[in-house]
């Protein structure tokens, strides 16, 4: 294999693929990335077993051919070469001769064979969707996905679609998002339930991009098939089944309040510089025109700010996990927040649009 590639498109490339290596691997292969080149093509692959990212882009080829480099080694040495063209060569016994400039590295590969090789998707039917769209979805979602491995249903997220419209859905069983989309290209109209592991919705997130070009999918029993440009992701889904969410969704919140949400994001990061540990809740209290903030944390301190606030309801005193409504406060792209409450002791609900977010309130 002989290939002529810039150092800036090369380094970006690799760069995609990278994340999912997992450095502590007890196969020396899983450490490195399958590098294929053919016409004018050059195309990098790699995988953890359970995700597998592959990315082309186009190169001069001299000579097609294909190896398995050592991956943290090769993007550090990549990173450090001088800007320009940069030459790879693989000789006899798997050596890789690395050239830019005056400069020359040689690294001892693997051979293809030894790669494990990502699952076909061909002949299964295809979605496409925005991806400007799927990206503020995962946005809106991906941040109450649960890190608890004794729950591992929760540790993704839940899409949904009937070949009509998409719906996300996370929890970690304290708060619970969800959001609902139309799909751009519509489907066979086949009710379809997977659930996504967190390290492919950060891969997937990574690679979308705010634009209006389309994210195409596609799913067999155990697998998701995600193709992004130049990109493809394969992940392995969760198995088991999603708590029924749909029973946890308030549907009788008689009092709402209205507030700007930059202020109340505002203010909940500064109550929240004074919880511990043992110490979470922020109080919030509900009046006609205002709400006020406050926190008071044992041999630490308290603080309490008013905020404006447009309310219909009884005066009301509930307390939250301030970095719950943070979280969402800073991912909506809206100049003002609805939150609905029935009672201080019964799940809040922010509703905007297509988007639901439930949190628990905590004991004051």
């Amino acid at each position: 294999m002989k290939i002529c590639v810039n150092k800036e498109i090369f380094l970006e490339t690799i760069s995609k693929v990278t994340n999912v290596i997992n450095p502590r691997s007890n196969l020396p292969i899983l450490s490195n990335v399958l590098v294929e080149a053919v016409g004018s093509k050059m195309k990098l692959t790699a995988t953890d077993l359970d995700i597998g990212i592959t990315t082309q882009i186009q190169t001069t080829v001299n000579e097609p051919g294909a190896i398995t480099i050592p991956a943290k080694r090769f993007f550090e040495i990549i990173k450090e070469l001088p800007e320009g063209d940069i030459r790879i060569v693989v000789k006899k016994n798997n050596s890789i001769h690395i050239e830019s400039n005056d400069c020359f590295f040689k690294l001892m590969g693997l051979p293809k064979e030894e790669f494990p090789k990502l699952p076909d998707f061909k002949n299964k039917d295809v979605l496409k969707f925005n991806q400007a769209t799927l990206l503020s979805m995962l946005e809106l979602t991906s941040f109450a996905v649960s890190h608890d491995e004794t729950r591992y249903v929760l540790n993704g997220i839940l899409f949904e679609t009937n070949g009509q419209n998409l719906t996300l859905v996370a929890t970690d069983g304290r708060r619970l998002a969800l959001i609902s989309k139309d799909i751009i290209s519509k489907g066979p109209g086949k009710n379809e339930h997977f659930i996504v592991p967190t390290k492919a919705i950060q891969e997937l997130m990574r690679a979308l991009r705010q634009s209006e070009e389309d994210v195409n999918f596609v799913l067999t029993e155990n697998q998701a098939l995600f193709e992004i440009g130049n990109t493809s992701i394969v992940s392995r889904l969760i198995e088991g089944g999603f708590p029924n969410y749909k029973q946890v969704i308030p549907v009788d919140n008689p009092y709402n309040a209205r507030l700007e949400r930059l202020v109340f994001l505002s203010a909940l990061r500064r109550a929240s510089l004074l919880t511990t540990t043992d110490y979470q809740t922020v109080r919030l209290e509900l009046f006609k025109d205002k709400m006020v903030i406050s926190k008071s944390t044992p041999d630490v301190g308290e603080s309490r700010e008013e905020i404006p606030m447009q309310y219909q309801g009884k005066e009301m005193v509930i307390g939250f996990n301030p970095y719950y409504l943070v979280e969402v406060l800073k991912n909506l792209r809206v100049p003002e927040v609805c939150l609905e409450f029935s009672d201080p002791e019964k799940p809040a609900l922010l509703k905007e649009g297509d988007y639901l977010y439930v949190v628990l309130p905590m004991r004051i």
